[in-house]
C-alpha cells in the first residue's frame, strides 16, 4: 500500500514562482535557474521514491538491535545510506572547501523533506550528521575542521548531539556529565546521556559525538556548559582511525515510532574528548545545532503529513462506499468516498496545511541563507523569530494531519498492514524532541518577541502589512484574501499589546497563552503564505490568459484556507487574553 511521489510541481511553484529564488540578490542564488534546480529535485525524488521509501515499512517492523555492543540497523538501510552518500546528497549545502556542493539551505531543505517523507528514520542519520558538521564548522578550530568535516560531509563518519541526561532535558544547567582536563590538552568525559538519536549504528566507519559537559570549577547553570568532540574511534594525526574510545551503548530505547533509527543511552566512562571553541561557551555552539535541527524537525512534520496525505487521497479515490446524495431517483451506484463532503473536507484540511507549511519553511530557509551568505541580520532575525513556529506549530499540525489521513482509511487506517499508523507514530516524536512544543511556545513569547528590542516582531508585522497594502489593489483578492488576513494580523497585535501590559505585571499572564499564541502566529504565517500564493497564481493566470490547473487549484485552496482555517486566530486571541487566573489558582493537590 505504501507509495510516495515527490511533490515536484509544488516545489517548483514555491521556489520559482512564489519565492523567485533565481532572482534573489543572494550569493549563490543566481545559479538557481529552474532548469538547474528541477534536475536536482527530480534526481533527489528518484532516490527518495525508489531507494528510501521501499525500506520505510521494513525499518519500522525490524527496528535496530544491540548485539555485542554494536547496534545493527534494519536490513537494506546500509545500502540505501551509501547510495545517498555516493550521490553527493549529504553535502548538498555544505562548504565546497570540505567536499560539499555549496548550494543554499533552501535547496537542502527541499531535498530533506523528500527524504524524510520517504524514510524519516533513515534520513535522521544524515540530518544529525549535518547538525554536527554545522557546529564544528562555525565553532571548531581550523585543525578540527580539517580533521572532521570532510568525512562528515560525505557521511563516511556520522554525527550526534548529546544533550539530555536522566535528570535533565530542557534545563541543561542541571547536567552532571563531567569533563576533566588532561595534561595533553584533551579532556576526560564521564557521564551518561539518554535519548541520543543515531547514538550507535553500523552505517558509518566512525561516529562523532558532540557532548555537553561541565568542567570542574565552572560557573553554575548554563554558563558553565562546554561542548566536546568525542569520537567513537579516536582519530590519528594522519586521519586514520585509532583505538576505540571509552564510550558505549547502555541500551536502545523501545519507542513509539522511528524504529529504524537507534535511540541510545550513551555511557561515557572517561572517554577522550576535545573542546570546541572555549570553555563554558558550549551553549552558543549548541544553539547552532539546535536552530538547524528545529527547522529540520519542522520539515519532518511536513514530510510525514505529505506522505500520509498521499496515501489517504489515493485510498479516497479508490474506495467505493455510499451513494452520492445529490443524485435523485433510483441511483444505486456507489461512489468513491472522495465525493463525500466530509472526506473532501478532511483531505482539503491536510492539503492546505501541507502546502502552506512548506512555503513557510522554505521562505524561512531563504532568510537563513540571506543571514549566512549576505550577512543580512534582519532576515536572520526574522527567521529566528519564526523557527519556534515552524518547529512547534507545524509539528503539532503535522501530527494532526497524519491522524486525519488515518481517519480517511477508516478501519484500514488502524490496521498495521496498511502502513498509516507508522506515519502517526513517526510524526509524534517531532512534537517532543529538539525542545518540546510547549518550550517552543515559551521561547517565542518569553524570548523571541522581545529579542533586539522587538525589532524582528515589528519587521514581521510590517512585512505582512506592506503585502496587504500592495495586494488590496487587486479587487478579486480583497474580500477573500486580504481582508481576513488583516483581521488575523489584528488578532496578533492585540495579543502583543496584552503581553506588553499584563505580562510585565505577572509573567504567567503571558506564558499561560504561549501555546495559543504560537498557533495564532502559525495560522497567521500560513495565511500570509497562502495570500502570497494566491496573488502569484492570480498574476500568472492574468499573464498567460489560459486555464492552468495548478494555479486554479492554488486560488481555490487559498480561499478554502481563509474561510475554514484562518478564523482560528480569533479563538486563539480569546484564549490568550483570558490570562492565567483560572489555571494557576487551582491548588496542586487537585490535579
Amino acid at each position: 500500500m505504501y507509495q510516495y511521489e515527490p511533490p515536484l510541481e509544488d516545489y517548483k511553484f514555491i521556489l520559482h514562482k512564489l519565492l523567485k529564488v533565481q532572482d534573489l540578490d543572494l550569493k549563490g542564488y543566481s545559479d538557481l535557474a529552474p532548469e538547474y534546480t528541477n534536475q536536482i529535485l527530480e534526481e533527489a525524488g528518484k532516490i527518495a521514491k525508489d531507494e528510501l521509501a521501499p525500506l520505510n515499512r521494513y525499518g519500522d517492523i525490524e527496528g535496530c538491535k544491540l548485539e555485542n555492543g554494536i547496534v545493527r540497523t534494519p536490513k537494506g538501510f546500509k545500502a540505501a545510506f551509501n547510495k545517498v552518500n555516493k550521490g553527493g546528497w549529504t553535502g548538498i549545502n555544505c562548504e565546497t572547501k570540505y567536499g560539499g556542493q555549496g548550494l543554499p539551505h533552501v535547496i537542502g531543505l527541499t531535498i530533506g523533506e523528500m527524504f524524510c517523507s520517504a524514510n524519516m528514520a533513515l534520513n535522521m542519520y544524515h540530518g544529525l550528521t549535518h547538525g554536527a558538521y554545522s557546529a564544528i564548522y562555525y565553532h571548531g578550530s581550523e585543525s578540527q575542521k580539517e580533521m572532521y568535516l570532510p568525512n562528515l560531509v560525505t557521511c563516511k563518519w556520522t554525527g550526534t548531539m548529546n544533550l539530555t541526561e536522566p535528570q535533565c532535558g530542557t534545563d541543561l544547567g542541571l547536567i552532571r556529565t563531567k569533563a576533566e582536563k588532561k595534561t595533553d590538552g584533551s579532556y576526560k568525559i564521564t557521564g551518561q546521556k539518554i535519548f541520543i538519536s543515531a547514538g550507535d549504528h553500523d552505517l558509518s566507519e566512525n561516529i562523532i559525538h558532540l557532548v555537553l559537559a561541565k568542567i570542574p570549577g565552572s560557573p553554575a547553570g548554563v554558563k558553565g556548559i562546554s561542548m566536546f568532540i568525542v569520537p567513537k574511534f579516536l582519530v590519528n594525526k594522519d586521519g586514520s582511525l585509532g583505538n576505540r574510545n571509552d564510550v558505549s551503548v547502555g541500551k536502545i530505547e523501545e519507542k513509539m515510532g522511528i524504529h529504524g533509527n537507534a535511540t541510545c543511552v550513551m555511557n561515557y566512562d572517561g572517554a577522550t574528548g576535545f573542546l570546541i571553541s572555549e570553555e563554558n561557551k558550549g551553549l552558543k555552539a549548541m544553539f547552532t545545532m539546535m536552530n538547524e535541527a528545529r527547522l529540520g524537525v519542522g520539515l519532518q512534520g511536513i514530510g510525514q503529513a505529505e506522505v500520509a496525505f498521499q496515501q489517504a487521497a489515493r485510498y479516497a479515490k479508490e474506495r467505493v462506499q455510499g451513494k452520492d446524495i445529490t443524485k435523485k431517483g433510483d441511483e444505486k451506484q456507489a461512489h468513491a468516498i472522495i465525493n463525500h463532503p466530509d472526506v473532501r473536507r478532511n483531505l482539503m484540511d491536510q492539503k492546505v496545511f501541507i502546502e502552506g507549511a512548506r512555503a513557510l519553511a522554505l521562505w524561512c530557509a531563504t532568510m537563513l541563507d540571506a543571514g549566512e551568505r549576505n550577512l543580512d541580520k534582519d532576515s536572520e532575525g526574522l527567521a529566528s523569530l519564526l523557527i519556534p513556529v515552524v518547529k512547534g506549530f507545524i509539528t503539532d499540525k503535522g501530527f494532526e494531519s497524519t491522524i486525519n489521513s488515518q481517519q480517511v482509511l477508516g478501519g484500514h487506517g488502524y490496521i498495521e498492514e496498511w502502513g498509516m499508523s507508522q506515519f502517526v507514530r513517526d510524526s509524534r516524536i517531532a512534537m517532543i524532541y529538539e525542545g518540546t512544543n510547549g518550550i517552543q511556545a515559551l521561547d517565542l513569547v518569553g524570548r523571541k518577541l522581545s529579542a533586539d528590542g522587538g525589532k524582528h516582531t515589528i519587521h514581521f508585522i510590517k512585512t505582512i502589512k506592506n503585502f496587504i497594502k500592495e495586494a488590496e489593489t487587486c479587487n478579486s483578492l480583497k474580500d477573500d484574501i486580504t481582508t481576513p488576513l488583516s483581521e488575523a494580523l489584528d488578532d496578533a497585535e492585540k495579543c502583543l499589546q496584552f503581553f506588553m501590559v499584563e505580562g510585565i505585571k505577572n509573567p504567567n499572564q503571558a506564558l499561560a497563552g504561549a501555546t495559543d499564541f504560537m498557533h495564532l502566529i502559525g495560522y497567521l504565517s500560513l495565511g500570509f503564505m497562502w495570500a502570497r500564493m494566491a496573488k502569484t497564481a492570480h498574476e500568472e493566470l492574468e499573464k498567460n490568459k489560459e486555464f492552468n490547473p495548478l494555479y486554479e487549484t492554488k486560488l481555490a485552496s487559498a480561499k478554502y484556507f481563509f474561510k475554514r482555517h484562518l478564523p482560528e486566530t480569533e479563538l486563539r486571541r480569546k484564549r490568550v487574553l483570558s490570562g492565567s487566573k483560572e489555571m494557576m489558582n487551582i491548588p496542586e493537590i487537585h490535579f
